[in-house]
This record gives C-alpha cells, structure tokens and sequence, in this order.
C-alpha cells in the first residue's frame, strides 16, 4: 500500500514538474520573440568615388564591396555605430 502511494506521489510530482517546465520554455520563447530588432547605423560612408558593387548586413557588421581605381575591395562596418572595421583588397590568382 505504501508503495503505490510513493509511486503515485512520484508521478503527480513528475507531471508538476514537466507543466513548470513548460510555462517556463513559453515565458523565455515570448520574451525573446517580442525583443526589439538590433538597432542600425543611419549612413555607410563609402570612400569618393567607389563603385558600388554589394552590400550586406550580418552578424553585426555591414560589408560593402566595392571598386575603386581599378581595384575590388571590401570594407567590413560596424553595424551600430557605423565605424569601419577592416579594409581587405580582393585580388584574383
């Protein structure tokens, strides 16, 4: 008798857990659905001259390739503040 009022007592205390879990996976799943989009730099300021060949927006940065005096380059941005990152030359072999 005592142990089917254990065993008993452990699954209504297994399904009061596994329903605690649940309402908190919804809470964190609505409170990250809900957060506000990252905040974007307003201008890119690309250097004089350049022709714009691409831009694209990920992990934070913004890349812009671009050609200028014959030579392709891509410049990595900082999304937020807009600050250039990193210059690189894109040479062919």
């Amino acid at each position: 008798m005592l142990g089917k009022a254990r065993r008993s007592f452990g699954i209504s205390i297994g399904i009061l857990l596994l329903g605690f879990m649940a309402i908190g996976v919804a809470l964190v799943y609505r409170a990250m659905r809900d957060a506000p989009p990252p905040v974007l730099a307003d201008t890119i300021l690309a250097p004089s001259g350049a022709e714009i060949i691409s831009a694209l927006s990920s992990d934070g940065t913004v890349q812009l390739t671009y050609r200028q005096a014959g030579k392709t380059m891509l410049s990595i941005y900082d999304a937020t503040t807009g600050q250039l990152r990193n210059t690189l030359t894109i040479t062919l072999p």
